[in-house]
This record gives structure tokens, sequence and C-alpha cells, in this order.
């Protein structure tokens, strides 16, 4: 099992930027992949990007191209999700998920980001 705990979110201007973070716990392997989602009010969740923990290929969707940023803290187990220059069709809730061979399988409660104009 896998835990996992996202923090950051709040209301910020556009233009600002915002710091999400995802603590994992619990049995995670060094093949998993984690993610960012986002569900905006009346959508689908959508893919924002993911890393792997071992290695440094991450993707992003074409919308946060060059302003957001994922990395990974591999000692204290989190993974962040760097915001800049936000906009206010980035509001959504943001989620943090674990994927194992291809399937996200656990997922985080989500935290609330609003970008007001």
């Amino acid at each position: 099992q896998v835990q996992l705990v996202e923090s950051g979110g709040g209301l910020v201007q556009a233009g600002g930027s915002l710091r999400l973070s995802c603590a994992a716990s619990g049995r995670i392997y060094m093949s998993y992949i984690m993610g960012w989602f986002r569900r905006a009010p009346g959508k689908e969740r959508e893919f924002v990007a993911d890393i792997r923990w071992s290695g440094t290929k991450t993707r992003y969707t074409d919308s946060v191209k060059g302003r957001f940023t994922i990395s990974r803290d591999n000692a204290n187990n989190t993974v962040y999700l760097q915001m800049n220059s936000l906009k206010p069709e980035d509001t959504a809730v943001y989620y943090c998920g674990a994927a194992a061979g291809g399937s996200y399988s656990y997922w985080g409660q989500g935290t609330q980001v609003t970008v007001s104009s």
C-alpha cells in the first residue's frame, strides 16, 4: 500500500507561483511513476506532469510546458510541482498519483489551487 498526501495549494493571483508537495509513504518501488493530475470544475481529470522515482525523465501536458516543473526528493519520499506564471485556467483540484505497471493505483486526497484574474 502507498499513501499520498498533497499540500501547498491555495489562492494566488494570475502570474503568481505555488509549489505543491506530495508526501508518499508505504511501499514505494523505484519503478513507480509519480504523476500530477488536475480536475477543474465541470471537467474531467486531466494529466499535468509525471516523473519516475528513478531516473530523470519527465513529461508535461502542453498547456503547462515552460511554466510547471515536476521534481522529486527520494530521501524524503516527496514529489513536487512548481507552478509559475499561473493562469486562471490552472484553477483546479490537483491530485498526486502513483502508477505501477502503467496504471495509477494510488491517489491523494487533492489540494485546491485557485488563480484569480
